[in-house]
């Protein structure tokens, strides 16, 4: 694999779980009603490299959570990065875009690793909202409890709305879907991708302004897709957080996982 130079970084999708069939509701909060038919639901990490470091977005889930919530795991996202050719010992920087059981497990798998996450959400995970079974049915207790035991052993970095973890590599909140959800955007030879996580589970989400029905906050998650819009400066150049048509539009990077490239320009165009 190449190196890229100056700020350019590459950027990889590793799909590590599906979820089939869906319904339109599941995806949309007001869904089409002439829609009878849903998109499956893909599960991503995503892997930056440059500067030379790997920086991991998110760690997925493993298989006693799959079996938990009736999700197919195809593999743990840790052995997908030994795979890709990338030791998870090698591993410094960790952005976790928010603690939803399916972007903040495997926290103990890292071992060498600081992890970026924005203080509101900590303060969610952990506050009078997690007393509400509705609110909470996302979350792990374990993987949120995982994420304490970080920050007492002085490995989780905070921030407050935006921040850098690197030169070219900047995380911005924009709750929503979680009260401390961060999208993530990163400098490529195309131009900065923005990593959208659960800003937009679909690219119908934002394209449509149709909210994913899991949602803590409606206003902040419309405001979330203005700001995904600006940081992204095109409409091929931020990446929804479970959308199986990222798999089609973007080349494949690997014969060993199912991993694309988001660095490269994809095969189909959304611009008007």
């Amino acid at each position: 694999m190449s190196k890229p130079e100056g700020n350019a970084y590459e950027i990889y999708a590793l799909r590590y779980a599906t979820m089939s069939p869906r319904t339109p509701s599941m995806n949309f909060l007001a869904p089409d009603p002439h829609d009878s038919a849903a998109q499956d639901l893909d599960y991503f990490v995503w892997l930056i490299r440059g500067q030379g470091r790997d920086i991991l977005v998110d760690t997925g889930f493993n298989a006693e959570e799959a079996s938990l919530r009736a999700r197919k795991l195809t593999l743990n996202p840790v052995d997908a990065l030994e795979r890709f050719g990338v030791p998870v010992s090698s591993i410094r920087d960790v952005i976790v875009t928010h603690l939803h059981y399916d972007h903040a497990g495997n926290l103990d798998r890292f071992p060498n690793a600081r992890f970026h996450l924005q203080e509101r959400e900590m303060a969610y995970a952990t506050g009078r909202c997690m007393c509400n079974g509705l609110l909470r049915h996302p979350f792990s207790v374990e993987h949120v409890t995982q994420m304490v035991r970080h920050v007492y052993g002085e490995r989780v970095t905070f921030y407050s709305g935006d921040g850098e973890v690197a030169p070219g590599v900047t995380v911005h909140r924009v709750g929503g879907h979680s009260d401390g959800l961060q999208v993530v955007k990163v400098e490529t030879a195309r131009g900065p991708v923005v990593l959208a996580s659960d800003a937009a589970h679909y690219y119908a989400n934002l394209q449509r302004r149709s909210p994913f029905p899991i949602v803590y906050n409606v206003g902040d998650m419309a405001l979330g897709w203005e700001t995904i819009e600006r940081l992204a400066g095109h409409p091929d150049r931020y990446i929804p957080g479970h959308d199986p048509v990222v798999t089609e539009i973007y080349p494949r990077a690997s014969d060993k996982v199912d991993a694309w490239a988001l660095h490269l320009p994809p095969t189909r165009s959304f611009a008007k």
